[in-house]
């Protein structure tokens, strides 16, 4: 069931932020809409096909390693970690955007994150002296 709520968390967070139906979920993911309501049951004999997985993370931007672990496969591929030749902003990006990336990040949280990151777009640079 964990896959389960996997999905569901996803399917509601394209509801809130990008506005889309569970129709628009299929047509963006390659998931046939049947498929998706058979993932929330937790209907299904084996694992799900895990191209479906990949093609349905990559269209939300999530994780495929989550997706693994919800399913409970112990290969669930490399946790992102930084990179050799990444320097502290870089590192501090990558964060950023895992976190609003994970669907166990509550829509509220991910929702203060984009609010920040609005607020520092916009904001004027300030030059020294």
């Amino acid at each position: 069931m964990a896959f389960a709520r996997f999905v569901r968390r996803a399917i509601d967070d394209a509801r809130e932020e990008r506005g889309w139906t569970v129709t628009d979920l299929a047509t963006h993911t390659g998931v046939g809409r049947s498929t998706v309501f058979r993932w929330l049951a937790g209907d299904w004999q084996d694992y799900p096909e895990l191209a479906k997985v990949r093609g349905f993370c990559a269209a939300l931007d999530l994780p495929v390693a989550a997706a693994f672990r919800a399913l409970g496969l112990p290969d669930a591929g490399p946790s992102p970690r930084r990179r050799a030749e990444d320097g502290p902003v870089e590192a501090d990006v990558r964060v950023i955007l895992e976190r609003l990336a994970d669907p166990s990040v509550p829509a509220e949280e991910k929702h203060h994150i984009r609010d920040l990151l609005r607020y520092l777009a916009r904001r004027p640079i300030r030059r020294a002296g």
